[in-house]
């Protein structure tokens, strides 16, 4: 029945966490790293920890969008966006904009949504089939 199948509700969770993020990614692989890198470095971190923004951004979505190795690559995803906000948002972490909406929204949103996929796996629509231990 469509109202009840787990496998697109999966493929709906992978769109919509891989399939979002992944833009933050592209952009900067081919516009903004530097940015990213004058934020690690001012959290005292190396200049090259800014790299793995583009595997948890980039790297990792693409793999939760067509659903291969999804629960290793959601695994990445959630750790990118605890440093997100440990690195460049700690100080909003706990503010609301003007709106009322959460400073941080857009980092939870990406992190809760792979981390439920770490708990679910890809489903049947992927790449994988779901068979996999890491999908």
């Amino acid at each position: 029945m469509l109202l009840h199948n787990d496998d697109l509700a999966r493929l709906i969770l992978r769109l919509t966490c891989g399939g979002i993020l992944i833009f933050h990614g592209i952009f900067k692989i081919f516009t903004d790293i530097e940015h990213v890198k004058n934020i690690v470095v001012a959290a005292g971190l190396p200049a090259v920890t800014a790299y793995g923004s583009i595997i948890g951004e980039a790297i990792a979505p693409a793999l939760v969008i067509v659903g291969y190795k999804t629960r290793l690559a959601a695994i990445v995803i959630v750790i990118n966006m605890l440093m997100t906000i440990w690195v460049a948002h700690r100080d909003i972490a706990f503010k609301v904009n003007d709106y009322g909406g959460w400073m941080i929204e857009t980092n939870m949103l990406f992190l809760l949504t792979a981390l439920a996929l770490v708990f679910t796996g890809a489903g049947r629509y992927s790449f994988s089939k779901g068979k996999g231990r890491w999908d």
